[in-house]
């Protein structure tokens, strides 16, 4: 019986601590991270200031368990890719590998502008590299230690690809109503054209 009591408690309390969540993500979106405050949240899911405390210590903490969710996200869908079958050729893995990624951008808006579209206050320690990013950084190196791609710098190559797949996936979302040509051509056309100056010319073809 005693055990049946703290089941029932722990399940009542992760399902506020997901109320919670929720909510906030909301408001984080609807009205910016110096808008928000606790008191909001709490009016707006209809619990004491106090209730929430009891699961996060303030607003900062608040937010960064959302960005963390968010990622997460992001990296099931990559590992996904990565693992629904064996890619023999690295650069058709990056290629689908950042379709993937602005898909979910896509098809996530409220995940994807929480996560990069909304800024908190500054931040005091460095920044954390996700692990999301770390999976894009794998399939760059992979190209380049498959003679893929020229002999570039990892990093920069890295953290321009994903500017560039970045940029789209926030104007679809920011400006829906232009003009765009058709999402998937276009889409695919600004991953072709970031990845094509890199690729490697076989030195049969230089002749």
């Amino acid at each position: 019986m005693i055990t049946l009591i703290v089941s029932r408690r722990q399940k009542q309390k992760e399902e506020l601590r997901r109320v919670i969540l929720d909510a906030a993500r909301e408001i984080f979106v609807d009205q910016g991270y110096e808008n928000f405050s606790m008191r909001k949240l709490a009016k707006r899911i209809e619990y004491s200031p106090g209730s929430i405390y009891l699961h996060f210590k303030n607003k900062e903490n608040l937010f960064e368990v959302l960005v963390e969710e968010s990622f997460a996200l992001l990296l099931i869908s990559l590992n996904d890719l990565r693992h629904r079958r064996n890619w023999h050729d690295p650069l058709e893995e990056l290629r689908s590998g950042m379709q993937a990624y602005v898909e979910f951008g896509l098809k996530n808006q409220s995940d994807y502008h929480f996560v990069f579209m909304l800024t908190s206050s500054p931040q005091k320690r460095p920044y954390k590299v996700h692990e999301a990013f770390d999976v894009l950084r794998d399939m760059v190196k992979r190209c380049v230690e498959e003679k893929r791609f020229r002999a570039v710098d990892v990093e920069l190559t890295s953290q321009a690809l994903w500017s560039s797949i970045h940029g789209i996936t926030s104007l679809l979302i920011q400006r829906p109503k232009f003009p765009w040509e058709p999402q998937k051509k276009l889409i695919g056309h600004v991953i072709f054209t970031a990845t094509e100056s890199l690729i490697q010319i076989p030195n049969s073809a230089k002749r």
